[in-house]
C-alpha cells in the first residue's frame, strides 16, 4: 500500500547546478515521505532540461515561477552550483529598482511567508547568491555559505557566521537553514527534514 506523501518540497534550480545536492535530494526526501518538484523560470517554455555542473546528470523542469505559490510547500530549497547566479537575470534593469527577476520575485514571496509563519528554506554552497540580489532579503540573516561568496553575502548586508577559521558546516537561523557546500550534504537534509517535520507536527 502505498504511503501518503506528507508534502512538497519545492527545488530552485537552473543551469550548473550541483550535482551531488541533486542525486542526494531525489532519494533522501522521498524516502521520508516528501515529494521534490523542480521549479525555474522557463521563459514561456512548457519544459527546459538544465545540465548540471559535471554535465553528468539533467533535470527536465515543468513547473514555472508564475504557476506556483511558496504556500504550496512545506519547504524550498535553493540548489547549489551556479544555478542561482543565473537565476539571478533580469532582462531589463532599470536604475534603483529592486532585481526583477522571476526567480528573486519568488524569493520574495518565500521569505514574507518564511517570516511570518513557519515556511522553510534552505540554502546551500552557493545558492545565498540568490538572497544576494537584494539587501532586504538578506539584511538581518545569519547563515553559513561556500567561503568564495563570502564577501558577495556580506556586502549585501548578511551576516556570515564564523567558527574559528572557518565557516560552520551548518547553520539554522529561525526558519532558514544553511549548509557550507555538498560535503555536509547529509547533515543539511536531517537538519531540513526536522525542521519541516516539526512543521508538520504542528499543523496536524
Amino acid at each position: 500500500m502505498a504511503t501518503k506523501s506528507k508534502g512538497k518540497i519545492g527545488v530552485i534550480i537552473e543551469e550548473h547546478f550541483d550535482e551531488t545536492e541533486y542525486r542526494r535530494f531525489n532519494e533522501f526526501f522521498p524516502e521520508h515521505g516528501y515529494e521534490v518538484e523542480y521549479i525555474s523560470n522557463l521563459w514561456n517554455q512548457e519544459s527546459l532540461t538544465f545540465k548540471g555542473n559535471d554535465h553528468n546528470e539533467e533535470v527536465t523542469v515543468t513547473l514555472d515561477f508564475k504557476d506556483i505559490a511558496p504556500a504550496d510547500y512545506r519547504g524550498i530549497i535553493l540548489i547549489g552550483g551556479y544555478a542561482m547566479d543565473r537565476l539571478r537575470y533580469q532582462v531589463a534593469p532599470q536604475p534603483g529598482q529592486p532585481n526583477q527577476s522571476p526567480a528573486v520575485e519568488f524569493l520574495r514571496q518565500a521569505v514574507e511567508l518564511m517570516d511570518d509563519s513557519d515556511l522553510k528554506i534552505g540554502t546551500i554552497c552557493h545558492s545565498m547568491w540568490l538572497f544576494c540580489a537584494d539587501p532586504e532579503l538578506i539584511k538581518g540573516r545569519k547563515f553559513t555559505c561556500a567561503h568564495n561568496i563570502i564577501c558577495d553575502a556580506e556586502n549585501a548586508g548578511g551576516t556570515v557566521i564564523y567558527e574559528g577559521d572557518s565557516t560552520p558546516a551548518t547553520y539554522v537561523d529561525g526558519n532558514l537553514i544553511s549548509g557550507q557546500h555538498p560535503g555536509v550534504i547529509e547533515e543539511f537534509m536531517q537538519l531540513f527534514l526536522a525542521a519541516i517535520d516539526q512543521k508538520q507536527t504542528v499543523k496536524v
